[in-house]
Formats: C-alpha cells, structure tokens, sequence
C-alpha cells in the first residue's frame, strides 16, 4: 500500500536529509511535497491530502503547531502528524500524548526507523485508524508551552485616552501590518499591539477563522464569500466595506460555499 506525505522543515539540508532518509528507511513512502514554511505546507495539505505530513515545529509564516489547529478546524483535510522538531522537553512530552510520534534534532537513524516502524504498524491497521485528535493535541501543546493560556474573552484596547474591553464576540476581524493588529467591530476599529501569533492562541478556530496569515475573521460575521477569474476569494464581512482577502493555504475552508 503506497502511502503519501509531505515534509514541512525550514532549513534546506535539514529537509532534504529528511527526504533522503525516509526513502531508504520507507522506500514505499511517496514524499508528494516537502516545502520550507508553514503556509506552504498548509496548502500541500490542501492539494494533496496526504496520509501523513511531518512538520518541523519552529517554521517562518506559520509554525508547525499553526498548521496543525488549521488541519484540526478542517476535518477534511485531516492528515496524521508527526513534529520534528528541536523543541524543549516540555513540547516533546506534549507530541507524546494520543497516537502522535516525534523526532528530536539532531536525531539518529535508529529514532526515525523506529517512528517509520511505528506509523507502518498504525497504517496498516484495518480499517485504518483515523488521524489523531489534533483539537486536543493542539490545546495539550498550548498549555505546556503557556501553562496561562485560556481563551480570549476581552480585547483590551485604547481607544483615545479611554481603556476599552472589547467582548471578543463583537469582533469582526482582526487584520495585522508589522506594528499594530487592527479589532473591527460593527462600530468602531481598534488598534492593539497583540501580534496575530498570539491572538490564535487564545481564540477558538471553531469561531475564528485565520483566512491570511495576517486576517482572522469572526465566522459567523461572514456575508458573503466571492472568486475572481482566477479563483481568488475575498470575504465580506456584515457591516464592513472592506474586501478580506483569503490566501491560498486557507481557501479550503469555503470549498463549499
């Protein structure tokens, strides 16, 4: 049984190694894309639904972690994960929780054959096994990196020279330049110095969508969902003129509207 997979590492060698060593330790695995950032690896995911995809954690654009709490708000592009990763043991402890594998850098050929015996082992389970919880992997994972980590219920936001807690429900958007991260409500716009990062952190994806790297959108403020000739979507959101644009490694998420 052939088995697909993409490799998401940031360092070419890294990757490349990587690659090398899977063919000689899984010669019937078919590496279907192996790419340098988190985006890119999303929209792998996205085109060729693999069975497998290892993602490095530490990665520009999007981490491997980002990656997975976009797969785990979209079952249908849901993949088995496995992180390598030079990550702290409190990261690794966390990639050991439910059927989820790690390979630690630097890491010797005897780690990957026997993360490769594994997966082999799982996969050829019948009926095969579904893809791991990553909903409570990914929560799992931001507890043990921020053991303060609890859902957003208020933006704090200055608004002239008045403090302004700002329910995270009556949020429209969040939209990022490399300063400020702008809050849209229904009446007024904010501007907080909370990066993107870390606002996904604290939100629930069921709720909020990240659509770019630099846009997170309250999805039941969604109006309407439009293409260009070239298939590009933008989001509309009730109450706003602005036009949201959804970049590739997120356009599956309104595949089926």
């Amino acid at each position: 049984m052939t088995i697909t997979a993409i490799i998401a590492e940031d360092e070419p060698i890294l990757r490349a190694q990587l690659k090398s060593k899977l063919g000689k330790l899984w010669p019937e695995l078919r590496i279907v894309a192996d790419v340098g950032d988190g985006e890119a690896a999303l929209e792998a995911i996205s085109e060729h639904q693999p069975q497998l995809a290892f993602l490095d954690i530490q990665m520009p654009e999007m981490t491997g972690v980002e990656v997975a709490k976009s797969l785990a708000a979209n079952r249908a592009l849901r993949c088995h994960v496995v992180f390598v990763t030079a990550f702290d043991q409190y990261a690794i402890e966390a990639c050991e929780t439910g059927a989820i594998d790690y390979v630690l850098k630097p890491y010797s050929d005897e780690r990957l054959k026997a993360a490769v015996d594994r997966l082999k082992e799982r996969l050829s389970t019948l009926p095969a096994p579904p893809p791991q919880n990553l909903e409570a992997l990914v929560a799992h994972i931001s507890a043990k990196l921020n053991p303060q980590n609890e859902k957003l219920k208020w933006i704090k936001a200055n608004i002239g020279s008045n403090l302004r807690l700002i329910p995270i429900e009556d949020v429209l958007f969040f939209q990022s330049d490399e300063k400020y991260t702008l809050v849209a409500t229904k009446e007024f716009d904010a501007l907080i110095k909370t990066p993107i990062k870390e606002i996904l952190d604290g939100i629930d994806v069921e709720k909020f969508w990240q659509i770019h790297r630099s846009t997170i959108v309250n999805a039941t403020a969604i109006d309407a969902v439009t293409r260009d000739f070239r298939g590009q979507a933008t989001v509309k959101v009730k109450g706003r003129k602005e036009n949201l644009t959804v970049s590739r490694p997120f356009s599956h998420l309104f595949k089926q509207m």
